[in-house]
C-alpha cells in the first residue's frame, strides 16, 4: 500500500508537470518576463541603478525598467507573446511596472506609444495600458496612446479592434472606443463628459506621416512597410543617398580606345 501510494504520487508530479508545459506552451505570456528591441533609431535608454544605460537592436528589456527616449529616439518592442509597442520620441514609460499582474503591459508617463497586441489563437489576450489620468483594457488590437504634455490629458486612438477605457482619478462608468474612434480623458473631467471623436482617419494619415520618417531613418533604402519613399534612395549607396551615375557612353565604331600610335607628322 505505501508503495502505491509513493507512485501514486510520483504520477501526481509527473502531471503537474506536464500540465505547466503545456500550459506555459499555449499561455507564452506567462513567461513574459522581458521584452526584446526589434529596431530603434536616436537615443533609446533603459534606467539602471537610476543611470541611463543606451540600447541597441536585439537587447532585452526586463519587467519594471524604465524606457526613455530622446527628442529624435524612436523604438519597437516584441513580447514573447508576438505582441509589440512602439516608443516615439521624449517618451517615458515603464515595461510591466506591476510583475504581479501579467496583463499590466506599459504605464505611460509621458509621450506616446503605439501597441498591437496578438491573439492567442484567435482568443483574447489581455492587456492593460495605464496614464497619469486613464487606464486603457484590451484583448485584441492596435492601438496609439499619446499624452499632452500641457494638462496630462491622454489621446486613445484605435486602428483596429476596440479597447475600454476608464478614468484612473475619477470614478464612473468606462466607455468603448472602436477602430476609426478616438478619445481624449483629461485630467479634471470625469469621463462621461468626454466625447469620442469618429475622425480618427484623419488623425492617423497626419501620424503616419510622421512615423515614416522614424522608419525611413531605420530603412535608409527608402522601403517603409513595402512603399518606396520617393528619394528615399536605393541600389548601391554612393555615399549621397543617390544611385550611381551610369557608366560612360562607348565611342563610335572605329575610333581608337587607347592612346594614339600613329607617327608624328
Amino acid at each position: 500500500m505505501r508503495l502505491r501510494g509513493i507512485q501514486g504520487s510520483a504520477c501526481a508530479l509527473l502531471f503537474i508537470a506536464a500540465a505547466s508545459t503545456c500550459f506555459a506552451q499555449l499561455f507564452p505570456v506567462s513567461q513574459d518576463a522581458a521584452a526584446k528591441v526589434i529596431t530603434m533609431t536616436g537615443q533609446v535608454s533603459v534606467l539602471r541603478d537610476s543611470q541611463p544605460w543606451a540600447l541597441n537592436a536585439g537587447d532585452l528589456v526586463q519587467s519594471q525598467q524604465v524606457i526613455l527616449t530622446g527628442p529624435d529616439g524612436y523604438a519597437k518592442f516584441q513580447t514573447s507573446d508576438g505582441s509589440t509597442f512602439e516608443v516615439y520620441p521624449s517618451s517615458n514609460v515603464i515595461f510591466r511596472k506591476n510583475p504581479g499582474s501579467l496583463h499590466d503591459l506599459l504605464d505611460l508617463f509621458v509621450g506616446r506609444v503605439k501597441v498591437h497586441i496578438q491573439r492567442w489563437g484567435g482568443q483574447p489576450n489581455p492587456n492593460r495600458i495605464m496614464t497619469p489620468t486613464a487606464v486603457i483594457s484590451v484583448r485584441g488590437t492596435i492601438f496609439d496612446v499619446s499624452i499632452n504634455d500641457d494638462d496630462e490629458t491622454t489621446i486613445v486612438s484605435v486602428e483596429e479592434g476596440s479597447v475600454e477605457v476608464r478614468h484612473a482619478l475619477r470614478p464612473g462608468a468606462s466607455k468603448i472606443v472602436n477602430a476609426g474612434e478616438s478619445l481624449h480623458v483629461h485630467k479634471d473631467e470625469p469621463l462621461a463628459k468626454g466625447s469620442i471623436d469618429k475622425n480618427e482617419l484623419a488623425h492617423r494619415i497626419v501620424r503616419a506621416l510622421g512615423d515614416a520618417a522614424y522608419r525611413l531613418a531605420i530603412s535608409p533604402t527608402g522601403h517603409v512597410g513595402g512603399i518606396v519613399i520617393p528619394g528615399g534612395g536605393g541600389g548601391v549607396s554612393t555615399g549621397q543617398g543617390h544611385p550611381p551615375p551610369p557608366p560612360p557612353t562607348p565611342p563610335p565604331a572605329g575610333t581608337p580606345s587607347g592612346p594614339s600610335t600613329a607617327p608624328p607628322s
